[in-house]
Parts: structure tokens; sequence; C-alpha cells
């Protein structure tokens, strides 16, 4: 290493350490990532419609009753995983809605 070489580990010691989210950011990714949920449940919704269940393992009004939950409980476990980028776009668009004052 060259004497003006400065070491990584230097260097990270020194850095500014990033700003903790604020309640109000964090409270606004939760309203993304339920916007995204909510989105992704709407776009499931159709691809359970169509599946035809049979006796004796299926069908009735109780797997009727239970598919939505199903589908919600899908897509809230997609945005856990990382989502699809909807909950990103949402939150910055918000974050420049409250930098504007709206």
């Amino acid at each position: 290493m060259s004497p003006l070489a400065v070491s990584p580990d230097l260097l990270r010691a020194n850095a500014p350490a990033s700003p903790a989210p604020s309640e109000n950011q964090k409270a606004m990714r939760r309203t993304a990532e339920a916007f995204e949920a909510s989105f992704l449940s709407q776009m499931m919704k159709p691809m359970f419609e169509s599946l035809s269940t049979e006796a004796p393992f299926g069908g009735g009004a109780g797997e009727a009753a239970w598919r939505g939950f199903l589908v919600d409980a899908m897509a809230q476990q997609t945005v856990k995983a990382g989502g699809v980028g909807l909950a990103d776009s949402v939150l910055a668009q918000m974050i420049k809605m409250q930098e504007q004052g709206a």
C-alpha cells in the first residue's frame, strides 16, 4: 500500500452514519407496502377464480370463503419477500408530495 493510500477500515470508521428513518418515514413505508399488497391481491384473484376443485378435498362454501384470505396472505408474503417494486415507487411519490407540501 502506498504511503498516501487510506485503509478502507479507516474510511468506514470515519464515515458519517446514515440517519435512521423517522417514524413518519416508517409509516409511509408501511402504507406503500400495504398498497402493493392490495394491488397484488387484486391481480392474483383472477388466477384462482378459474380453478376447479372437486370433492373430497376441495370445493364447497368453505373453500370459497377462505380463498380470499389465501390470496391476501400470498400477496403479503410476496411484498415481505421484496415485492415487485411498486412499494418503492409509491414511497418515492409520497416523499415527493410531502416535500412539495401537498
